[in-house]
């Protein structure tokens, strides 16, 4: 795998873009970051103020210098407006293998195809581009949600990882661990649920 951390990654579909985020996104990701405290429950990196909004954006930016995350801002084509972010984490060229995470939308773009869309143009530059043999996906056990999004994506269950990462209300959570292979890909690519 050869990720390269210099190169900008545009990926759009008819229903959503992708962008590397940058400093000026701050005013872009406010309103959907600030809406609701909650938002981000399961993680242990929070947007729902100014100041947790800049510092996530900050260490975005130091992501990409210190190559260890590629943040992206997404834009939902459908509502014309900012949905949320993902990144590419945990990237090992070596491994040739990387984690999808650090995803989070805006209420008004959850359970809309924003994130299957989302997934599936990440899933395809990771697999068919860049040349990923294994795709992760991290999430607190608690989260519901994010487990049946990605296991109704393809993604296999591996197991998980106890008391393995402090939230900032000082709760260990227990993280599930998901995971993506490159031959299982044509077939998942086939069915995937995106519209």
């Amino acid at each position: 795998m050869n990720f390269d951390f210099s190169n900008e990654i545009l990926l759009e579909n008819e229903f959503v873009k992708l962008r590397p985020i940058v400093a000026e996104d701050y005013n872009n990701l406010f309103d959907v970051a600030t809406a609701d405290k909650n938002l981000l429950q399961y993680s242990p990196n929070q947007v729902y103020s100014p100041e947790l909004l800049q510092k996530f954006i900050t260490n975005a930016l130091e992501g990409y210098k210190n190559r260890t995350k590629y943040t992206f801002i997404i834009y939902d084509k459908i509502k014309q407006k900012y949905a949320g972010s993902s990144s590419f984490m945990n990237v090992s060229n070596y491994d040739s293998r990387l984690e999808i995470g650090g995803t989070w939308y805006g209420k008004e773009s959850q359970r809309t195809g924003v994130n299957r869309n989302c997934k599936f143009l990440l899933l395809s530059y990771a697999f068919e581009t860049l040349g990923a043999i294994r795709i992760e996906f991290k999430i607190d056990e608690r989260n519901e949600a994010s487990r049946k999004g990605v296991e109704r994506i393809g993604a296999k269950f591996e197991g998980s990882l106890r008391s393995h990462t402090l939230l900032p209300d000082g709760f260990r959570r227990n993280t599930t661990c998901y995971s993506i292979l490159r031959e299982e890909w044509p077939h998942i690519k086939s069915n995937f649920p995106i519209y």
